[in-house]
């Protein structure tokens, strides 16, 4: 997918020469044709070639798949992913000071419109 979402459109051997070149042709073929019944990608017939593009925004699939991360592993609470992700240690200290600014920015952006 992030092949597809940074070049738009692309053709399977493309996809595999960027992603790395020991992977096998018919692995990513394989796997854009899955990601294509499941609607993530959609693709054309140009010739004799498939070209394959995202159905999907990176934003929104991004924001779909954290939902789900969220209602299937923290019980629908997006503050118990968070207080994981700072337990574990996977916030550094200075990020977290600087999402509590912009926590304090939407707060009174919020404040102000009503």
């Amino acid at each position: 997918m992030q092949v597809l979402w940074m070049q738009g459109s692309a053709t399977s051997h493309t996809v595999q020469h960027t992603l790395d070149r020991r992977l096998a042709y018919t692995t990513v073929q394989t796997m854009l044709n899955v990601l294509c019944r499941k609607g993530k990608v959609r693709r054309v017939l140009r010739g004799r070639v498939y070209i394959y593009r995202p159905a999907l925004s990176r934003r929104l699939e991004l924001a779909r798949t954290i939902r789900e991360l969220i209602d299937r592993w923290f019980g629908g609470s997006a503050t118990d992913l968070v207080m994981t992700l700072i337990e574990e240690r996977q916030i550094a200290a200075e990020t977290l000071a600087r999402l509590q600014e912009q926590v304090a920015r939407l707060e009174a952006d919020s404040d102000g419109k009503d």
